[in-house]
């Protein structure tokens, strides 16, 4: 599991380097100066939480049968897909989503208490 997630890290790290050049060269004059805000906070969670998931990876590759690291990652890439994904959506495509970005925040929660009890009980 951990060489998945350090997969899709890379990939999401990735990802979030060129949305974030693509908001600030493409879409600093084609959108409003507040929607421009909600993608740029997409942008910096997607990069925040990628930099977790590669912790969360590393964590694995000592701790591989942890259920909380293993919960921990899981919840992350959800989280970046929903939380980023549906700010990007909105901006993007003006689709709402309704509920789909604070659940991805609520996976993000979770995936940060997994990631604290995983470590409390490797101690």
């Amino acid at each position: 599991m951990a060489k998945v997630l350090l997969l899709l890290a890379a990939l999401s790290g990735f990802t979030g380097v060129a949305l974030g050049a693509f908001a600030a060269h493409a879409l600093r004059s084609r959108l409003p100066e507040k929607m421009l805000g909600v993608f740029q906070t997409g942008v910096q969670y997607q990069l925040w939480h990628t930099a977790a998931l590669i912790g969360v990876a590393l964590l694995l590759l000592r701790w591989p049968e942890s259920a909380l690291f293993k919960a921990s990652g899981a919840l992350f890439v959800v989280g970046i897909l929903l939380f980023s994904g549906s700010l990007y959506l909105m901006t993007l495509g003006g689709l709402r989503l309704g509920m789909v970005t604070p659940i991805g925040g609520v996976c993000f929660l979770a995936a940060w208490v997994c990631f604290g009890m995983g470590v409390w009980r490797s101690m």
